[in-house]
């Protein structure tokens, strides 16, 4: 399954600040329907496209939606900062 949205990059400190991407309303309700299939540790694993580059990770629900982390080397890579919109592609196995 692919899911294709626009999301704001946001931090989220812990021991070292963390980026991610905020799911919207949308995209966020489509993972819900497939998570029970794909989650586990209650974190959903996903292929993510951002720019150019794919990268993988899993991502955590919070604050009533999901959060995408994007890896440093992608940030890097897109010149992604904090505070950008990013269009992402997600593939989830479901």
């Amino acid at each position: 399954m692919e899911i294709e949205f626009t999301g704001p990059v946001v931090e989220w400190r812990g021991p070292a600040p963390f980026h991610f991407v905020v799911l919207p309303e949308e995209a966020a309700e489509v993972v819900d329907d497939v998570k029970a299939a794909v989650a586990y540790w209650g974190v959903v694993p996903v292929v993510a496209t951002i720019g150019r580059t794919d990268f993988t990770t899993s991502m955590f629900p919070r604050e009533g939606t999901w959060f995408l982390p994007v890896k440093d080397a992608v940030r890097r890579a897109e010149r992604v900062v904090l505070g950008d919109t990013v269009d992402v592609r997600l593939s989830i196995d479901a």
